[in-house]
């Protein structure tokens, strides 16, 4: 059995081009050769106020193995540690970020704002858990502002279930999916 290699993402923040550039509403994840866009995969988008139009969901999980395919069809996974999902998060808003929305990752949106960020520090204890979620230590968590009726309407019609990233980041390395070190961090995520 060939084994995937496994490939960390990072920022670099002496390159402005890296980093999140914007969130998008999607229904499945989109990927372009060096783009990465990743949807929220088995986690839920919610709708946390009906009258306020705003969602909430998990626009990064830290260690999370993603399979993804070069242009050859050759399947990889990429990951983000916990110490580039929390300067994503930090860079995506001091970079004025925050309006930046598209849906499925094709047409720029207006009227989409993330009004709210935080990492989980305690997962037991997060504001996520009472709105359902149960994500691990170290997911940057958003809300958003939803001012725009056509995107409120796929909402509520279930055309839109996650948040996506957008951005450009740096291979750190790569190494085997069967590699020792790999299996000792699936054990310890365990």
């Amino acid at each position: 059995m060939e084994s995937k290699k496994i490939i960390e993402l990072i920022i670099d923040e002496n390159d402005l081009q890296t980093g999140i550039h914007a969130v998008s509403i999607v229904h499945s994840p989109a990927i372009e050769e060096n783009f990465i866009a990743l949807s929220k995969h088995e986690i839920e988008l919610k709708e946390i106020d009906t009258e306020k139009k705003i969602l909430m969901g998990a626009a990064l999980i830290p260690n999370k193995q993603i399979l993804r395919a070069d242009k050859d069809g050759n399947g990889y996974y990429i990951y983000f540690s916990d110490q580039t999902v929390k300067q994503a998060s930090e860079l995506f808003l001091m970079r004025s970020n925050q309006n930046n929305a598209t849906l499925e990752h094709n047409e720029k949106l207006q009227g989409m704002s993330v009004v709210e960020s935080w990492v989980i520090d305690n997962p037991e204890m997060d504001k996520s858990k009472e709105y359902g979620f149960s994500l691990p230590k170290g997911t940057w968590m958003i809300s958003m502002k939803v001012n725009n009726e056509d995107i409120w309407k796929d909402v509520k019609a279930g055309k839109v279930k996650g948040f996506s990233i957008e951005g450009y980041f740096a291979d750190k390395y790569e190494m085997s999916a069967n590699s020792n070190v790999i299996n000792q961090l699936k054990e310890l995520l365990k």
